[in-house]
């Protein structure tokens, strides 16, 4: 197994274990796979994006932002920087931020799908969720 099929195995097991209730379990493994993302050779926004939700489950809120800004800073409309920094806007208590990500998702919404990007396709449901509350918070 690849160093990313390892980090994409543990991201998937702590995901499953946080939404299953299992918040000591996700916490046990999230180090570890905050870990094997950072030990990548090679972080991309996808990879920063998983590191970033398991920072999130280990209330690591600065690990988060800090992936989140730097999708952010590579691409401004990049669905999964704009989803991460809505959340971890409204985990730090900033409506003011998470009300302006989700104006930006939902403005940079059809251009980035239209893009077809991997890491789109391996998210679509976290986007779609993502996408579908945006909406109804902007209207």
């Amino acid at each position: 197994m690849s160093p990313r099929e390892r980090a994409d195995r543990l991201y998937d097991r702590i995901m499953r274990l946080d939404s299953e209730g299992k918040k000591d379990s996700a916490a046990f493994f999230a180090q570890m796979g905050i870990s094997a993302y950072m030990m990548l050779p090679r972080q991309d926004a996808d990879s920063r994006y998983d590191m970033g939700r398991i920072a999130e489950v280990a209330g690591a809120a600065p690990v988060a932002q800090a992936q989140a800004d730097t999708i952010l800073a590579q691409d401004s409309t990049h669905l999964l920087g704009l989803i991460l920094a809505i959340s971890t806007a409204r985990d730090a208590g900033d409506t003011a931020t998470a009300q302006r990500m989700q104006e930006r998702l939902v403005a940079a919404q059809a251009s980035e799908l239209a893009k077809n990007k991997p890491e789109y396709q391996r998210h679509q449901t976290e986007i779609a969720a993502a996408i579908d509350k945006a909406k109804k918070a902007v209207r």
